[in-house]
């Protein structure tokens, strides 16, 4: 006999797998290549995450695909969580997406970005919060790794620069887990011990992965808080971290770092060399002026002496006594026969003028003579004027009874009171009689 069959059409098949699929395996991190990259219009996303020996079909809806921090595209490497399934259409094994992250470099990349930004926003990148660096530095601190190029390097560039200068190694990790910690109490102690006047931090070069102990926001905010200069030098001249954009400035490499941090001493030397052949051509040229100052002085000096100076005095007098002499001959009688001229215009000038201001005189005398009231007064007249407003009084009308009067006579003054006011008009000529 033979045994029932169990047939299944394609669909039935596709069906029972997925089933299973979904059933058997939670969701699942998948790590791989992105390739054949598709944005539907629906906005849907179709890819396959492939490694060097196999491939799976993925595929990420809107709503989760709106949410991505990144813009995929073919051959970048993510880390995607979903759950397995099977497109039953086509009987397609293939992974759901519901989160992706980039992976590796890209991750690190996408967080340096990210904490950039938000410490910039802070103000920690502020060129105001720069401190500046000493400009003849003896103490210098190093934040590095014992065994590395970078102390050797830092070192023999002070050699050759600066020599005068001393160094003290707070020796660290500069990768790892350990790293960003043990670089953290580094700093505090450079900070605490308060010996250096500045710190180099820094390591030579390496992938982003390898020099991320420098861009911790721990390690950020300790090179922030230091009181002391801060210059960061880690990897080569194009890799940047977060600590460059704290620091107080940048060097492209630790080489770089400690010759930006101290002055060349050849360049001093010359420096000095300069300024010393300088000042002697200053002292020189100051001590010449001096000299010929004093010899001007001495001159002057001769030149105020006592005896001297009477002599020429005496030459002055004598001189001023022969001008005089001389003078007093030419200008004595100059002068005289002026007086004599001025005595004979004013003698002329006077038997001219005072008969005329006499004549002149007289008839200003009968002038006035004619028009005085003392005349009249001597013929036994009075001038009358009213006793409180002082006006004179030539009509009856001007006066009331009991208004005080004053009459002015030859000898003196008259008061009296009104005591009737008659009108009787003076008839022409009756005052004479």
């Amino acid at each position: 006999m033979t045994g029932t069959r169990s047939i299944y059409t394609p669909s039935e098949l596709n069906r029972e797998a997925r089933l299973h699929i979904e059933a058997g395996f939670p969701r699942i991190w998948i790590e791989g290549e992105i390739s054949n990259f598709t944005r539907a219009a629906s906005g849907h996303l179709y890819f396959s995450l492939k490694d060097e020996r196999a491939q799976i079909d993925c595929a990420m809806f809107q709503g989760n695909a709106r949410q991505l921090p990144f813009r995929p595209g073919n051959g970048l490497q993510v880390q995607a969580r979903g759950r397995l399934s099977l497109y039953e259409a086509r009987g397609r094994f293939q992974l759901i997406v519901d989160q992706m992250e980039e992976a590796g470099e890209g991750r690190l990349r996408a967080a340096f970005e990210a904490l950039k930004a938000r410490l910039e926003q802070e103000g920690l990148f502020s060129q105001d919060a720069k401190q500046a660096l000493p400009a003849y530095p003896r103490r210098i601190g190093v934040v590095t790794s014992p065994s590395g190029a970078v102390i050797r390097d830092i070192l023999h560039v002070l050699q050759r620069r600066w020599p005068l200068a001393s160094v003290r190694l707070y020796p660290v990790p500069v990768q790892g887990e350990e790293a960003p910690g043990a670089i953290c109490k580094a700093l505090e102690a450079a900070n605490r011990h308060g010996w250096a006047q500045a710190i180099i931090i820094g390591r030579g070069g390496g992938s982003l992965e390898d020099l991320w102990a420098f861009n911790e926001e721990s390690v950020a905010r300790a090179v922030f808080s230091s009181s002391i200069p801060v210059i960061s030098a880690v990897g080569h001249e194009t890799d940047f971290s977060i600590s460059d954009f704290v620091a107080d400035l940048r060097a492209p490499t630790p080489s770089a770092a400690a010759e930006i941090l101290t002055p060349d001493q050849e360049d001093l030397k010359r420096a000095f060399q300069l300024g010393r052949r300088r000042l002697a051509r200053s002292m020189q040229d100051a001590l010449q002026r001096l000299a010929q100052r004093q010899d001007h002085l001495v001159h002057r000096l001769g030149r105020q002496h006592p005896v001297y100076r009477l002599e020429q005095f005496d030459k002055s007098l004598q001189q001023l006594r022969s001008r005089i002499a001389v003078s007093g001959k030419r200008i004595v009688p100059n002068r005289q026969l002026s007086l004599a001229r001025v005595d004979d215009r004013l003698l002329s000038a006077g038997r001219r003028l005072v008969p005329d201001r006499q004549r002149s005189l007289g008839e200003l005398a009968r002038t006035l003579h004619a028009v005085s009231p003392l005349p009249t007064l001597e013929r036994g007249y009075a001038v009358l004027t009213h006793g409180k407003t002082g006006r004179s009084i030539s009509s009856v009308a001007q006066v009331k009874p009991g208004d005080p009067l004053s009459a002015q006579l030859r000898d003196g003054r008259v008061l009296s009171t009104v005591e009737e006011v008659t009108h009787e008009p003076l008839e022409p000529g009756a005052g004479d009689k």
